[in-house]
């Protein structure tokens, strides 16, 4: 069996009273999910987090390492995959998205991105960030 290990994060921000969640759409499987990546050697996870979200979407970030989520599933036949998601406040707003791996970045109203996110465990995790981030932002 084979390991793999990625952190990422659900990117927020506030705007015109409402909180909004960064989406990305990847290239390959057209799946909505987080910015995530591979933890290169020596990085933590919180530093992997920040990397691929500033490769994905060009935002800066400040991670919030309270809020630690995992998942994990089999993206193909002897594979073990966790990815790790930590709650980001956004320092930018404005991205740009990694051309070889995203074909589409959108700032979605969190209680909207249940309907544009592609997998359960994903959604579960919004519903537990809204939370986390309504408890730190008011």
């Amino acid at each position: 069996m084979k390991y793999e290990k990625s952190c990422g994060a659900i990117v927020y921000r506030k705007y015109h009273e409402n909180i909004q969640i960064l989406l990305i759409k990847h290239i390959n499987s057209g799946h909505w999910s987080f910015p995530k990546g591979h933890v290169e050697y020596g990085e933590t996870e919180p530093e992997t987090a920040i990397r691929e979200i500033m490769e994905e979407t060009n935002i800066d970030v400040i991670i919030d390492t309270t809020f630690r989520e995992t998942v994990s599933y089999s993206p193909k036949k002897d594979t073990c995959k966790i990815v790790v998601y930590f709650l980001a406040r956004a320092k930018s707003f404005s991205y740009v998205p990694q051309l070889d791996e995203i074909s589409e970045v959108r700032w979605v109203d969190i209680d909207y991105a249940r309907h544009i996110l592609t997998y359960d465990n994903d959604k579960c995790i919004v519903t537990k960030a809204k939370s986390a981030i309504k408890s730190r932002m008011y």
